[in-house]
């Protein structure tokens, strides 16, 4: 009788705790049908969208490590990125050297932003997505104002195909040719097994796994096993000698700098650049796939990673043609995975909230000696 009820108390913790990712799933084996796309399309635009955007969702693990949560802030490090960008296409520097060249402008603009930001969100504590979120919009107008009208003016921009047509400014829609797929060519397998093909960008891939393996190695780092410490308890962290404002800080400044790195390789992979609203963007969709990949504010793992990009993705790709399929409008199935996937960020917040009120009453309960979910 006592192992049937620890089998359900299993299942329902597991249930609970990925409720998240199992309807994504569901959502997705519904569509797929309904698209009638092929499996080669679906595979082929899984693996090209996998590896644009998982690079910049493995941003999001170091500061959910050290317990701030879903950092919104890393909009300020896509920002960076993307200022790499800019001057990499004014100065016309093309292939992997192009994109080098933007990392070498973007990552120290990344350090001083994540340092700004961590400084910031080490007086919110508590309130660091929300801070994160507004520290966005704030970049963003600082952005734009250097965007639209410091570049070209006081900031030389050499190229006219970069700069508006009154001279100044950054354009609002920038081709980005010279470095178009540069890392994605880099080395690239076409893989051709029947009629499946299939070009495999192999230097993408290799690029992920060691940002990987990266992170697999700083989490057993000293910083890394702080940032756990800190992330568990502050004030343990704090007793036990850490110092733990500078841990949150560095957290933040890692994720500022792969964000911008991420932006990067998503930017060079779509060919162009909506200047003014790229980065605003990368907060929404790095959070929904993390939190889609069975990640919460408190924990996240690489599989959370992959699998969240997975899903979101396959969502993307087929919802629009299932929605045409079923409410005849291709515009309702996009407006359906935009809706699912902000919605998904709202509902796993709901749920964490949730767990830990459950599980506060549970230790309250324990403490009284009640049996479990008693009052």
């Amino acid at each position: 009788m006592k192992s049937k009820e620890m089998t359900g108390k299993k299942i329902i913790n597991f249930l609970s705790d990925n409720i998240v990712t199992i309807v994504f799933l569901v959502i997705a084996i519904i569509a797929i049908p309904f698209s009638k796309l092929s499996a080669q399309y679906i595979i082929t635009n899984l693996v090209d969208r996998f590896a644009r955007s998982a690079f910049l969702v493995f941003a999001l693990i170091l500061p959910i490590l050290a317990g701030m949560g879903i950092n919104f802030a890393m909009v300020l490090g896509a920002t960076a990125g993307q200022i790499g960008l800019i001057f990499a296409i004014d100065h016309r520097i093309m292939g992997i050297q192009g994109l080098i060249y933007a990392a070498l402008i973007g990552i120290p603009i990344a350090i001083l932003l994540g340092w700004f930001s961590g400084l910031v969100l080490n007086k919110a504590r508590g309130r660091e997505m929300v801070t994160g979120f507004i520290l966005g919009y704030f970049m963003d107008g600082i952005y734009q104002f250097f965007g639209l009208y410091l570049m070209g003016w006081i900031i030389p921009l050499s190229t006219a195909a970069v700069r508006q047509v009154r001279g100044y400014g950054v354009r609002n829609t920038l081709g980005l040719e010279p470095v178009r797929g540069a890392l994605d060519k880099l080395i690239n397998i076409p893989i051709k097994i029947g009629t499946f093909s299939l070009n495999l960008p192999l230097g993408t891939f290799i690029v992920i796994t060691l940002l990987g393996l990266f992170v697999v190695w700083f989490r057993k780092t000293k910083l890394g096993q702080d940032m756990r410490a800190v992330g568990q308890d502050q004030v343990v962290a704090n007793a036990a000698g850490i110092n733990v404002d500078r841990t949150r800080i560095l957290a933040i400044i890692i994720s500022t700098i792969l964000a911008c790195l991420g932006q990067i390789i998503f930017l060079q992979n779509m060919g162009n650049m909506f200047t003014y609203t790229s980065q605003r963007q990368a907060g929404f969709f790095a959070a929904a796939a993390i939190l889609v990949g069975g990640a919460s504010v408190t924990h996240a793992k690489i599989i959370n990673v992959i699998v969240g990009v997975i899903l979101v993705h396959l969502l993307y790709i087929t919802m629009p043609l299932a929605g045409k399929e079923i409410f005849a409008s291709a515009m309702i199935g996009q407006y359906m995975s935009d809706f699912i996937n902000y919605g998904i960020i709202s509902l796993s917040l709901v749920l964490y909230a949730w767990r830990n009120r459950r599980n506060a009453e549970l230790a309250r309960a324990s403490l009284r000696g009640a049996p479990e979910g008693g009052k």
